[in-house]
């Protein structure tokens, strides 16, 4: 008898997604099998087998026989049967979500949190107590600094994945 290894919390985590993920696939397949297909989907679907090809789940002659049938297809339900042992395509695939405008009221919020402090720091300095300012007004900046860092990391993400 084979000993089974414990399941790693984040193996649980993983297989759960991967889960969630083909079902939302399933989902979208069920929900658009009547639909007509678009040229733009069968282009779609006739990159996602060249690429099938390309990576050798295809030989040539497969790759043609699926082709043929993806041409005549009319509707979604008609491309089951041509990715049946493959995996689904790109179309089915949800979108990924852009982030929330959540992280910028955060800013804001942490904004009116350091403004007393701020304001404070500034009378301080104007009175002479230069010491009292910073020990007040620095980390009143530094928090904004660093919620503003953190607000705007996932446009900085976006903008260093897509190269500009």
């Amino acid at each position: 008898m084979a000993e089974r290894r414990p399941v790693k919390p984040s193996e649980l985590m993983g297989l759960a997604v991967a889960a969630g993920q083909e079902a939302r696939v399933a989902a979208a397949r069920r929900r658009m099998a009547g639909l007509r297909l678009s040229d733009e989907e069968r282009r779609i679907c006739t990159d996602e087998l060249a690429e099938q090809f390309a990576v050798g789940r295809l030989d040539e002659g497969e790759l043609h026989r699926r082709v043929d049938r993806l041409n005549d297809a009319v509707t979604h339900a008609d491309l089951q049967p041509i990715f049946a042992d493959l995996p689904a395509p790109s179309l089915y695939k949800p979108e990924s979500k852009k982030p929330g405008k959540w992280r910028w009221a955060a800013f804001a919020g942490a904004v009116w949190m350091a403004l007393p402090f701020a304001l404070t720091g500034l009378v301080l300095m104007v009175f002479g107590r230069e010491i009292a300012a910073a020990i007040f007004g620095l980390p009143a900046l530094a928090w904004v600094f660093f919620t503003y860092r953190w607000a705007s990391r996932p446009q900085r993400e976006e903008r260093r994945r897509s190269g500009s």
